[in-house]
């Protein structure tokens, strides 16, 4: 009986620096708070949004899903092959929804940052296109999840709390590397571990 492939769930993308992630911490708290507040008023309940972990908030570049830990070895020579960049800075600003604040399906933070990062996600893309992972069938649209609905319909009361935000600054950084990222999936949630770190 042939042993099936083990798998690895894994992604590449940009670690957020610490200060970021208290940041969007922070703000998730309170969007948190204030919706319960809204609901215990009105009598309502919504178990509906599924918050994302701070730690597990990261600025992806690319999703490769579920792949043998034996082509593990063939990403990162083809991740290292892209070689150094240059730093550039990175805004994280505003809040928005996917695919729309009528039926949104992801409540996200913006980034702003200039022509780099769209470039830097392209090339990864294409080093792992011609490795057989397949491309994306969307255009490269950089944000960082902070929620997630199991339902999408329109959510005014939280939109209502995101539009009184106005385009508020969570702080900036600059990129200088991207990660290879391994999500573990356990009792208590996704877990995620940094596999390699380019460049390298």
């Amino acid at each position: 009986m042939e042993v099936p492939p083990k798998l690895m769930r894994a992604f590449v993308a940009i670690d957020l620096p610490e200060k970021i992630r208290s940041a969007l911490s922070r703000e998730q708290a309170e969007l948190r708070d204030s919706l319960a507040k809204m609901n215990r008023d009105t009598g309502k309940q919504d178990a509906e949004i599924r918050w994302t972990k701070p730690e597990g908030i990261h600025l992806t570049l690319k999703f490769l899903g579920e792949i043998a830990q034996a082509r593990i070895n063939h990403v990162i020579e083809s991740l290292s092959a892209i070689g150094a960049f240059e730093s550039f800075p990175i805004e994280v600003k505003g809040f928005g929804f996917f695919p729309s604040a009528s039926r949104p399906q992801v409540f996200w933070a913006g980034v702003e940052a200039p022509p780099a990062l769209t470039h830097l996600a392209g090339v990864i893309e294409e080093a792992m296109e011609k490795i057989g992972f397949a491309p994306e069938k969307r255009n490269y649209s950089p944000h960082l999840t902070l929620a997630r609905f199991k339902n999408p319909r329109p959510r005014p009361e939280l939109r209502a709390l995101v539009e009184a935000q106005g385009q508020i600054s969570l702080g900036r950084f600059e990129a200088a590397e991207f990660f290879l990222f391994e999500s573990k999936l356990s009792p208590h949630g996704a877990e995620y571990g940094k596999v390699a770190r380019f460049p390298n």
